[in-house]
């Protein structure tokens, strides 16, 4: 076996690391393992707050850093610790919610409140996925800014997430970030908050540099974390438009993509 080429592989969760179940495919975990055995770490860098994070990193047996909510959380699942946490401006938010509205119409909202234990809150028309992943509906708007948030949600009735991401941007891009994380998840975060931010923070405390770490990813979000680590990974079912920025493309999460590629790159 060869020396394996990086020290740090990061990996999304949803339609990267984890099939439409939830679940982790034993190859997978196998490919995880035999790279971390090579003297790289994983890491998980995810859209999810750490309250929905957290079980999957359970199940996986991490206890390493994670990534969490775009960026905004450091996690040590080991010591189930924040390391670093960073919330949204609610006035600024309000403003930038305002405005999207005055352009494209009322808008259907969530917000993900601060916290190991944060809430995920759901307003009046929100589409949530079907899963197991728990959360607070509620009817009074003012229930919505009354503690600390990571992000908010926002779903628009005819729109398509890519429409609304553009005119999102658009609108109040100098304001918020907007992006699109998956199918009916269009954010708003604070402005200059990605992957690649938090990612750098957890790749610092580990030692390891940017030139020293692969990532895998599906969706846009995962953008900036490809434009940081020397090589980025899109799954087969990956959005066209990390497609255009990967460095190169792998099977579906359904076929075990990042499989497929640790055991190329652990071969030589």
């Amino acid at each position: 076996m060869s020396a394996f080429p990086y020290r740090l592989v990061a990996t999304d969760l949803d339609g990267t690391l984890l099939r439409s179940d939830e679940s982790v495919s034993d190859r997978t975990r196998d490919a995880l393992a035999a790279a971390t055995a090579a003297g790289a770490a994983h890491i998980v860098v995810t859209g999810r707050a750490v309250p929905w994070t957290r079980h999957i990193l359970d199940d996986l047996g991490y206890e390493g850093i994670a990534v969490c909510g775009q960026g905004a959380q450091v996690y040590h699942a080991g010591e189930h610790r924040l390391l670093t946490s960073l919330t949204l401006d609610r006035q600024l938010a309000g403003l930038a919610l305002s405005k999207i509205e005055a352009e494209v119409g009322p808008l259907a909202l969530a917000a993900s409140r601060d916290g190991l234990e944060g809430e995920v809150l759901m307003g009046p028309g929100y589409l949530v996925q079907e899963g197991p992943l728990p959360y607070v509906p509620y009817e009074d708007p003012a229930e919505l800014w009354s503690a600390p948030l990571t992000k908010l949600y926002i779903q628009h009735p005819t729109l398509t997430d890519d429409e609304l991401t553009r005119a999102a941007r658009a609108t109040v891009g100098g304001l918020v970030d907007i992006v699109m994380a998956g199918p009916g998840i269009v954010e708003i975060l604070p402005l200059g908050l990605s992957k690649a931010t938090g990612l750098s923070l957890a790749a610092r405390r580990l030692g390891v540099k940017a030139a020293e770490t692969i990532a895998f990813g599906d969706m846009p979000n995962d953008i900036p974390m490809f434009g940081w680590a020397a090589h980025g990974v899109a799954m087969g079912n990956a959005h066209a438009e990390l497609r255009a920025v990967a460095d190169e493309v792998t099977a579906s999460n359904e076929e075990d993509g990042i499989a497929v590629v640790l055991e190329r790159l652990l071969a030589g």
